[in-house]
């Protein structure tokens, strides 16, 4: 099959369009299906065995809710839509915290037509910020956070310095990944995982590993 035409997020970073989040979706929802009996070995050792797939499910029912949305949707819309959708379809903890932080980003978006990168900055960090609450969780808890709080705190320190798109977008990935390997050698304080003290060090959590790769799929990489 013909690889698909590079949407305006992977050629230009530096603003995105409904059409372009769209884009991010599918990319994200093909980056979760390709990676996801991988993450499913992960959960295995620490969750219920069925994160990847459960993300595949919710990834899809998201393509699908956003492809019968109108051309005219605006991103906050179609972030929320994704958001909702993560909720219901996504078996376990990880689609309530999934779902919140693309609700939580769709709300700080609110009316704009086009996302600058302050705004995605501050999307990213209401999305960070939701998704703690909502699984009353912190830094070095082995979880999701790990990825995301670390790759949101890089964006907004990288548009408060005034560099460039795609060097913002570098540094957020590269801080992501860094919280990702972070989580090797945690013990799990949240989620099933906690059950396992002592012997959850030495493995990846699934859930900081499915975060960095939805950021960058999100991000075009």
């Amino acid at each position: 099959m013909p690889a698909s035409p590079p949407s305006t997020a992977e050629t230009d970073p530096a603003t995105i369009d409904a059409a372009d989040l769209r884009s991010a979706v599918v990319r994200a929802r093909r980056t979760i299906d390709r990676h996801a009996a991988a993450l499913t070995r992960l959960d295995a050792v620490l969750g219920d065995g069925d994160h990847g797939d459960n993300l595949s499910i919710g990834f899809r029912a998201a393509e699908e809710a956003l492809a019968a949305l109108p051309p005219d949707t605006l991103p906050a819309e179609l972030l929320r839509a994704v958001g909702h959708c993560l909720v219901s379809a996504v078996g376990g903890a990880s689609g309530p915290l999934y779902g919140t932080a693309f609700i939580e980003a769709g709300f700080r978006a609110a009316n704009a037509t086009t996302i600058d990168l302050p705004l995605a900055a501050d999307m990213l960090e209401a999305a960070t910020d939701g998704l703690a609450r909502r699984g009353r969780c912190a830094v070095g808890d082995k979880t999701i956070l790990d990825t995301l709080r670390p790759a949101a705190t890089a964006l907004s320190e990288a548009v408060a310095a005034g560099g460039g798109a795609r060097g913002a977008v570098r540094a957020t990935l590269e801080a992501g990944r860094t919280g990702m390997r972070s989580t090797r050698p945690l013990v799990a304080r949240r989620g099933i995982a906690l059950r396992l003290g002592p012997r959850s060090v030495g493995h990846l959590d699934p859930g900081a590993v499915s975060c960095f790769l939805i950021l960058r799929a999100l991000a075009g990489r």
